[in-house]
């Protein structure tokens, strides 16, 4: 992890949807908030993966100019529309405002929007009615500490690669 990218939390989230949606390449990613490592590592996954990958937050947070597979967007409403996994991350202290959190947090109502069977993957530390309100964290749509599990396997795999040791 570094303040860039967070490549073992990404490939374990992926690999965590990949054991529950066995269609995982064909589903529609949205990351909410500003271009931490979270997102931007989501978005590298994306062009190398070919993901259809969404980012949503307010003018001035995108990560760069709309790709095939990255698409930057203001409009949360619209985008939830299209979308299968919706991700987050903690808030920066910039946006922990009350007009930030009115536009962008995800709420129920919010994820409502989203497809049929949609899940949401906040990054931890999340905090309740910031960045996710308090009742989508109690949600069946919430898959955070679950997913969380299958991060030391993912890391563990990725270092024994590393050494060349195959099991």
């Amino acid at each position: 992890m570094s303040s860039e990218n967070h490549p073992c939390e990404i490939l374990s989230d992926y690999y965590s949807i990949s054991t529950i949606r066995k269609n995982e390449g064909d589903q529609v990613y949205t990351f909410v908030g500003p271009a931490t490592n979270i997102c931007r590592t989501w978005a590298d996954l994306s062009k190398i993966l070919d993901l259809k990958f969404y980012h949503v937050c307010q003018a001035g947070y995108e990560i760069g100019v709309n790709e095939p597979n990255y698409i930057f967007s203001t409009n949360l409403e619209q985008i939830l529309k299209l979308n299968d996994i919706i991700l987050t991350d903690s808030l920066p202290g910039e946006l922990r405002t009350n007009e930030y959190i009115k536009h962008y947090q995800i709420t129920l109502e919010r994820m409502n929007l989203a497809k049929k069977q949609a899940l949401l993957n906040p990054c931890p530390p999340f905090y309740r009615n910031e960045e996710v309100s308090k009742e989508v964290i109690s949600s069946p749509y919430f898959v955070g500490h679950a997913f969380k599990r299958n991060l030391l396997y993912v890391q563990q795999a990725i270092l024994l690669n590393c050494l060349g040791i195959e099991l």
